[in-house]
């Protein structure tokens, strides 16, 4: 048995929102309050993405028609996991119980 940090990849609709910083704001704390109840210790992050010209780590936010896709990277550690898989599929069950209908993707897994 091991213990694992998972990075995963969610995305978050924000309506009638003005700028990226509100939206990413927004996402954040409607993130939090879901999560805060049950899965407490989920971290929650604005994701990042990187240009393709210059390389540059940005912010995965974009705000259209006051409608903003806000991507987010939730952090969970899974302890006593008997594999990378088994410890992937703890961290989207955990997460996706509180999140329905919130899109999630596993971005990494890795043994602490």
């Amino acid at each position: 048995m091991s213990d694992f940090l998972a990075i995963l990849e969610s995305a978050w609709i924000i309506k009638d929102v003005s700028s990226i910083d509100d939206a990413i704001g927004i996402a954040i704390s409607e993130a939090g309050k879901r999560l805060n109840p049950t899965a407490k210790y989920v971290d929650v992050e604005i994701a990042a993405i990187k240009c393709p010209y210059c390389q540059k780590q940005l912010n995965s936010a974009l705000v259209v028609a006051q409608t903003a896709l806000v991507g987010l990277s939730l952090e969970i550690k899974i302890f006593k996991a008997e594999s990378k898989e088994h410890a992937e599929r703890i961290a989207k069950s955990v997460v996706g119980k509180v999140l329905r209908d919130i899109p999630l993707k596993v971005q990494e897994v890795t043994l602490l």
